[in-house]
């Protein structure tokens, strides 16, 4: 079954990022609610801010599920990676890190590693980079698999990251760091910049991808952009995926337009056969 999802972010430095609901917990459950969403993917300032919401009140108020957790304020707000030159410094960000793992796995969630793998630089080069970050990740699944739930490593755009830009590139990266409980978070406005076929890519990933960011070319809602989806939905067809779509877009024109654009397009694609 391919769930919904839609984004929410708490995090006021993200105000500008590619959310579609920001800052209004409450509001945002109630509204993917009614609109049909299966689920949420939260955005948080720390896993000390998610064990204060009320959240398992708010999802069981409005039948909803947590698809994830991201990670991506222990760089925006701290520029904290797992690559950092610094030891102490990647010691901290694996910290944060684990703290979200364990806070989103209390609601059989994932965390997702976007931002905070980091990139090589003058002071560490490409293959130290992908070493620390591959050790890192054996380390983070580690820790998910004993918190019951899985990691999620995000190849990002080359704008984003110099580390891993396609999902072949990530699944390199998860054969190298050896965990079972580490899979892909295929975005696809990411893809979309970097593969040849998305379709493809997701096919050659296969059981690798473990959730997908559903979201069009110019990262707002699906069907606003040119992404052509009917490819890429018959492709996780083929592939009998399960897992959630989330979306994590722009709130253009506005969060509930944004909202109601993403399942309209996920009813068009997936509602039959998630049924």
């Amino acid at each position: 079954m391919i769930r919904s999802a839609v984004t929410v972010s708490l995090v006021e430095q993200a105000r500008r990022g590619p959310f579609v609901f920001h800052s209004d917990l409450p509001a945002a459950c109630a509204a993917a609610a009614e609109l049909g969403f299966h689920a949420i993917e939260l955005f948080a300032p720390s896993a000390q801010h998610i064990r204060q919401l009320p959240l398992q009140q708010l999802l069981t108020q409005h039948g909803l599920s947590l698809a994830a957790a991201g990670t991506g304020a222990g760089m925006l707000i701290h520029q904290l990676s797992l690559c950092d030159p610094d030891p102490a410094r990647r010691q901290q960000a694996e910290l944060f890190i684990s703290d979200i793992i364990d806070a989103a796995a209390e609601f059989q969630a994932p965390a997702i590693i976007g931002s905070m793998q980091g990139r090589w630089t003058d002071n560490t080069d490409r293959t130290t980079a992908l070493s620390l970050l591959s050790a890192a990740l054996h380390r983070l699944g580690d820790r998910a698999a004993k918190a019951g739930t899985v990691l999620l490593y995000e190849p990002l755009n080359r704008y984003e990251t110099n580390l891993c830009n396609t999902l072949q590139q990530g699944c390199e990266l998860l054969n190298a760091c050896g965990s079972d409980s580490v899979k892909l978070l295929a975005d696809l406005f990411h893809m979309n910049i970097e593969e040849t076929s998305i379709a493809q890519a997701l096919l050659d990933a296969g059981t690798a991808v473990g959730h997908i960011h559903f979201v069009d070319s110019n990262r707002q809602a699906a069907g606003l952009g040119h992404i052509d989806f009917r490819p890429i939905a018959a492709a996780l067809q083929q592939l009998n995926w399960h897992g959630y779509a989330s979306a994590e877009a722009f709130p253009l024109p506005d969060s509930q337009s944004a909202a109601e654009h993403t399942i309209r397009s996920w009813q068009q694609l997936f509602g039959r056969q998630s049924a």
